[in-house]
């Protein structure tokens, strides 16, 4: 069965590098709903920019977000694109 899923961009900052080993893990477990990510090191802010874009299921991309979003240190917002239907994942 096919579950409807939505195409989210999840913008990430990290400005504590402590947290970045917790994000990395929580990224890894999601691992099947990520299109693809981007991280830009800002040396001169001392922070990272990461943005990752997902094709899942909404209750995922929320679990995600929030998840990140109380790691200490980690900010974590997502924007949705206004794409519907119910294609579901491809097989990987």
């Amino acid at each position: 069965m096919n579950e409807q899923t939505r195409v989210a961009l999840l913008s990430i900052i990290v400005e504590d590098p402590d947290a970045v080993e917790a994000l990395n893990a929580i990224l890894h477990d999601f691992g099947p709903y990520v299109i693809g990510r981007m991280g830009i090191p800002y040396h001169a802010r001392n922070i990272h920019i990461i943005s990752v874009v997902l094709d899942a299921p909404q209750d995922i991309i929320s679990n995600l977000s929030g998840r990140i979003g109380k790691l200490k240190g980690v900010t974590a917002k997502t924007s949705y694109a206004k794409v519907d239907g119910d294609h579901g994942l491809r097989e990987k």
